[in-house]
């Protein structure tokens, strides 16, 4: 498998299983890129603890969080937007390939990551009144929603805008000697008279 194409490409198609396997490859990542900045906080000091993930992204559109930065939360912060970034850049990746395998279009990623996503960032500031249910149950059917889309569902059974079906077995390889047209010939030698002609070997007529 090409796994640049799988894990860095947004073009093609990837079935459910592939889905899975790269929320696998997705955490296996996050475990190691946490293990490998609390043991460089541990050494340098600064927390030992170390987490991130979606919500980190969110922040960014966050006034609040830049609020209370200090000049020593730069470094811990560089190295959290770049590692964030690689995670996001695989999640986005993989989702959009399995959103074409659904025959839906990359900007399915709004309603089903984003608007979640920015509910729940700013959801304890909302009024606390009965009109912010119906945003909270709102945000949960698109979550479900992008859930049972990307991670349930199987893929168009057919080519689609977006390409081939994953699931359909390649053509069988054909192991007979293609023909080699120049084998089969041979040049009359040139003798005095008409130009040389060409003519099929003996047996092969």
């Amino acid at each position: 498998m090409d796994w640049v194409w799988f894990l860095f490409r947004f073009d093609g198609r990837i079935n459910r299983a592939k889905m899975w396997l790269a929320m696998l490859v997705l955490l296996g990542l996050m475990m190691s890129l946490g293990a490998v900045i609390a043991a460089i906080h541990s050494l340098l000091g600064g927390p030992a603890s170390f987490h991130f993930g979606a919500r980190d992204l969110f922040r960014l559109v966050d006034p609040d969080a830049y609020r209370s930065l200090t000049s020593a939360d730069l470094p811990r912060l560089s190295i959290k937007l770049v590692s964030t970034s690689l995670l996001m850049w695989v999640y986005f990746a993989t989702s959009i390939k399995r959103l074409h395998d659904r025959d839906k279009s990359g900007w399915w990623m709004v309603p089903f990551f984003a608007v979640p996503g920015l509910y729940n960032q700013f959801a304890e500031r909302l009024p606390d009144s009965y009109a912010d249910q119906p945003l909270a149950i709102a945000a949960l059917v698109l979550c479900v929603w992008g859930f049972v889309e990307m991670y349930c569902l199987r893929g168009s059974r057919r080519t689609n805008r977006f390409g081939a079906d994953p699931l359909t077995p390649p053509p069988p390889h054909d192991a007979r000697q293609r023909w080699d047209q120049q084998s089969e010939i041979e040049p009359v030698p040139h003798k005095a008279g008409p130009p040389p002609v060409w003519r099929v070997k003996p047996g092969y007529e």
